[in-house]
């Protein structure tokens, strides 16, 4: 989540006020805060074990990967707009900062992973600049962890709204076949895709 006017909406969901998000063409994006607001689970895994070195979570809302990654011994930071984020967090003890996301962060390319989980990608509404954001955060030999649409193809940028009402903000949804494409435009491309599960993620390395 990015910039004041995208706090609203999210603070909504994180809060258990709102269970989904309307895009500006009526699809609606169900949004499993329950889910993020428990541990990480066995659908996490795939992300959890991919993170060996320092990892920060961009858009890390109640922080479960942080405090995930930080039991395995792995250094990680969260990083939200959201005051309901940043509340959660302190919590269950999980070290975030409550920073737009193209803002300064501590450890500017030194992460050996960048974190892009639950949506994520969608963060500002355009991916390309995101995934370029990302890739400066990275260190030699550094990832960025995408988790993207159910749909290979999909490929959708415009507002949303928590519920249907309130606050619009930008935001986007990729799929994989989509990210693959759009990737080489941010100096990434895909190394690795996770197999099965209802979850897809994406592995992205610099070119």
């Amino acid at each position: 989540m990015t910039g004041a006017a995208q706090v609203a909406p999210f603070d909504g969901v994180l809060a258990g006020r709102s269970d989904r998000l309307v895009r500006d063409d009526g699809v609606v994006l169900p949004m499993d805060a329950g889910r993020w607001r428990s541990g990480a689970g066995h659908g996490d895994r795939w992300v959890l074990d991919r993170c060996t070195g320092p990892a920060v979570d961009l858009g890390c809302g109640p922080g479960r990967f942080v405090v995930a990654l930080a039991a395995r011994g792995v250094t990680t930071l969260g990083v939200d707009t959201s005051p309901v984020a940043r509340a959660l967090c302190r919590r269950r003890g999980a070290p975030m900062v409550r920073r737009d996301v193209f803002a300064p962060l501590p450890g500017e390319g030194s992460w050996a992973h960048v974190l892009l989980v639950d949506g994520n990608i969608g963060i500002g509404g355009d991916p390309v600049r995101l995934l370029t954001r990302a890739a400066a955060l990275l260190g030699e030999r550094g990832t960025v962890l995408v988790e993207t649409a159910p749909e290979p193809g999909e490929w959708w940028c415009g507002t949303v709204r928590a519920g249907g009402v309130g606050a619009a903000v930008p935001w986007a949804c990729v799929g994989s076949e989509t990210l693959g494409a759009l990737a080489p435009a941010a100096g990434l491309r895909v190394h690795g895709l996770s197999a099965g599960g209802s979850r897809t993620f994406a592995e992205l390395v610099p070119t």
